[in-house]
């Protein structure tokens, strides 16, 4: 599976560019857990939508498609984007300079959780099962 998702990261990369790091992640806005109670039902709808994306409408954050699943986020030293885990093909990418920094935030589920913010002050969350994964990024995009 590793080397899967490695060619999937790889994979539209422009002559010259270089990967630096890369991680399976969900977007919040799009995260589902299992439920078996009506309980567990409303929580998940509470999670995906309450802290999942921040910041005014036409905002860099509100430019991300609708998704739902695992997808790849990749860093490179010219983008930063998700692409899909089999094939690499990009769902949303921005230029590496519109990336102001990355938030770990408090663990709430299973998954770690923290946030990308972007240069207009809006911003995006997401889960990945790593605390590592969010501080390499931390490392690459303050």
């Amino acid at each position: 599976m590793s080397e899967l998702r490695e060619r999937a990261v790889r994979n539209q990369l422009a002559a010259g560019e270089q990967l630096l790091a890369y991680a399976s992640v969900v977007p919040a806005a799009g995260a589902r857990g299992v439920s078996v109670n009506l309980g567990g039902v409303l929580a998940n709808d509470l999670m995906s939508q309450v802290g999942a994306q921040g910041g005014m409408a036409g905002g860099i954050a509100s430019q991300m498609p609708a998704t739902s699943g695992a997808l790849l986020l990749r860093v490179t030293d010219q983008r930063v984007g998700l692409v899909k885990p089999l094939d690499g093909t990009p769902v949303w990418e921005v230029p590496r300079a519109w990336v102001a920094r990355v938030e770990r935030r408090p663990r709430l589920q299973l998954m770690a959780r923290f946030r990308v913010h972007y240069a207009d002050g809006s911003w995006l969350a997401f889960l990945t099962m790593r605390r590592r994964n969010i501080e390499q990024f931390r490392a690459l995009l303050g």
